[in-house]
């Protein structure tokens, strides 16, 4: 009951039980689905104690909670009377959206209720290595009970995502997980000593040598233990085929007879043809991403470690989580994960300076948990609470996340299991066989680094304040003194101005009132937003093209005098993959006001379901004394924008 005023208050400022269509939480949000976000008092939710912050993305309604959410889930779930713990059957789970963002929302779904304990099981086996090292035989109880409890999960994944996939999919739990069961069962395993039949694609990487057949057809055994994509290929042709059955089958037998003929359908069609198929894609894909990888780790590594905090605050590491399953199930190990081991490190280095430096009470109480949270991999309230708003201190630590990243990729570091977050991870670095070699002592470089570098970089620089609570000396100065003209004069040769134009034609928009928080809150820099009625974009004043997305739906200039510029065009149009955007310039390019840097297709955008308000921030608003926008209604390209007075 600790949690009952606040679950009462949340359930209350989103509309009340029936605005809900779904609610389920990941280590640290609440992810609703609303019928309408239009109802929830999202400023309320955002200012009250107990709550770190609010995101609307996705079509998810997300209130960040920290550590304790999975208290707060239930509480919420108790009190909104919301049955079978907030979900819902996969027809009434709301507007879909993107093709990109469908497959997000699948991964999340179907990855996202295994991941605490495929951590921890992870830490077993982790843990069970130790024991080896220390010297404890492999034939000791000790460690083969240890080893079984770490072990047994991860073989049978395939029936653990049977469950969690039969949940997007609108399929029957238990016979999916009896797919799945069949999938790893020892008899369709390859059998050791026999010799086959016959041997399908000899001499390619397809080779397969036939055992058994089934009704006349070549059965390719092999085995499906801790496989992930051939399970989720299985569940959704059984969720097809067991809609079918639904309409065919009369009430009076569907018990029995709709599972008795998924399973007979569903079984032999996954072993003769989509288990093969799918584990071949999945080894193809692992092969992929590896030589990929091998181009250049040390900028893979780079772009992972840095970009990672990103990807996590618009859910699109959900895209990575199977890639990291796949290479462990199909190569016994994974490099991709090893890259992002410091991201964490980075961020609690950042807070802990600012910790430190800051005068502000607020911000040092805020720290103290935070950075708790960061040394076991949670960094959502480092992220919401202090960084991400502070701004600067978010960006050192995504370069101290991408140098950590960078080191692993140098060494290759490797991973051979899916262990914990944070410091929990480390086991998972460690040798199978138990042996303590550079690739663990390489693990604990990663973390030290990105500590370190996210520490100095915040350390050294200037901490923004953040509530205005700044602890000052209360001075008295005579107004007409020699001291505050001598101010004045010194404001007044300070007041420099960097006059920008109007990147685009159409209606200006307040920041504040952009939907994406990132943008609205000032969080990324001060500046203004535009909703454009031609889809052109062109230099707002003379500078340098330092930043052009691969999508091309951003750009950031940097103009003679210093002022950085970012222009995002629309929200969430990183999403069209590049799609009804052309770039005319590259990065690196040298432009002069006036000239056309990108055309767009607004119907295109506004047909996918995207918003076409395009944010015109100043990247390095901490740098000037003040941002002044214009306040007309209507813009022409070249018009008056915003100046930056230094």
């Amino acid at each position: 009951m600790k949690y009952e005023e606040l679950a009462k208050d949340i359930v209350d400022h989103i509309g009340g039980k029936e605005n809900v269509r779904s609610l389920a939480h990941c280590v640290t949000r609440l992810r609703f689905k609303l019928v309408d976000e239009s109802k929830a008092d999202t400023e309320y939710l955002k200012k009250r104690e107990g709550i770190v912050t609010v995101i609307q993305s996705g079509g998810q309604y997300q209130v960040v909670i920290g550590n304790h959410v999975p208290d707060v889930y239930e509480a919420v779930n108790a009190v909104g009377g919301l049955n079978g713990g907030g979900e819902v059957a996969a027809e009434d789970d709301g507007p879909k959206g993107s093709l990109f963002n469908q497959f997000i929302d699948m991964i999340s779904k179907i990855f996202q209720p295994i991941l605490g304990p495929l951590a921890a099981t992870g830490m077993l086996k982790g843990f069970a290595a130790l024991l080896l090292a220390v010297g404890i035989p492999a034939t000791d109880g000790t460690y083969i009970l240890l080893q079984a409890a770490g072990d047994g999960f991860f073989n049978f994944l395939p029936i653990f995502l049977a469950y969690t996939a039969s949940k997007r999919f609108n399929m029957n739990s238990f016979t999916a997980m009896g797919v799945a069961a069949a999938m790893v069962y020892p008899g369709l395993a390859n059998p050791a000593g026999m010799d086959p039949l016959y041997t399908l694609f000899a001499g390619s990487i397809f080779e397969s040598p036939i055992y058994m057949t089934f009704l006349g057809l070549p059965v390719i055994m092999m085995s499906y233990a801790s496989s992930v994509v051939p399970i989720l290929f299985a569940v959704f042709m059984g969720s097809k085929v067991e809609k079918l059955l639904k309409k065919l089958i009369p009430d009076v037998v569907k018990l029995f007879l709709v599972p008795f003929f998924t399973l007979m359908i569903i079984v032999p069609l996954t072993v003769l043809l989509i288990g093969p198929l799918s584990t071949w894609a999945a080894t193809l894909v692992g092969s992929a991403v590896a030589w990929i990888y091998n181009l250049s780790p040390i900028v893979a590594g780079g772009l992972l470690g840095g970009g990672w905090q990103v990807f996590v605050m618009f859910g699109l590491h959900w895209g990575f989580i199977p890639i990291f399953i796949n290479n462990l199930a199909t190569q016994g190990y994974d490099q991709l994960l090893s890259t992002v081991l410091g991201v964490s490190f980075a961020q609690m280095g950042a807070i802990l300076a600012i910790y430190l430096k800051t005068k502000e009470p607020k911000v040092k109480q805020l720290s103290i948990p935070a950075i708790i949270s960061a040394l076991f991999g949670v960094t959502e309230p480092a992220i919401y609470g202090i960084s991400l708003p502070m701004k600067r201190p978010f960006q050192l630590s995504c370069i101290a996340g991408g140098i950590a990243g960078m080191i692993a990729g140098a060494f290759k570091l490797t991973g051979y299991r899916m262990g914990g977050l944070g410091i929990f991870a480390i086991p998972s670095y460690l040798d199978p066989s138990g042996a303590v070699n550079l690739n663990l002592w390489i693990s604990v470089i990663v973390c030290i680094v990105g500590l370190v570098l996210g520490f100095l970089f915040v350390y050294f620089s200037k901490i923004p304040v953040l509530y205005g609570e700044t602890a000052t000396a209360a001075t008295t100065i005579d107004a007409n003194s020699a001291v505050v003209e001598a101010m004045k004069r010194d404001l007044s040769a300070a007041a420099e101005k960097d006059l920008i134009a109007s990147p685009m034609t159409g209606e200006m928009v307040v920041l504040s009132d952009v939907s994406d928080e990132a943008f609205s809150s000032g969080a990324l820099g001060k500046g203004i937003a535009i909703r454009p009625t031609v889809g052109e974009v062109y230099a707002p004043a003379n500078a340098t093209v330092t930043l052009l997305f691969p999508t091309q739906h951003a750009i950031g200039l940097t103009t003679e005098n210093g002022t950085e510029i970012l222009i995002h065009v629309g929200m969430d149009t990183v999403q069209l993959g590049g799609k009804g955007f052309t770039s005319h310039v590259q990065q690196g390019d040298k432009v002069v006001a006036g000239q056309l840097l990108l055309e767009f297709d607004i119907d295109l955008i506004q047909k996918a379901g995207y918003e076409i308000i395009t944010p015109i921030i100043i990247t390095n608003s901490n740098d000037y004394l003040d941002i002044i926008t214009t306040k007309e209604a209507e813009l022409s390209e070249g018009d008056y924008l915003l100046t930056a007075i230094a």
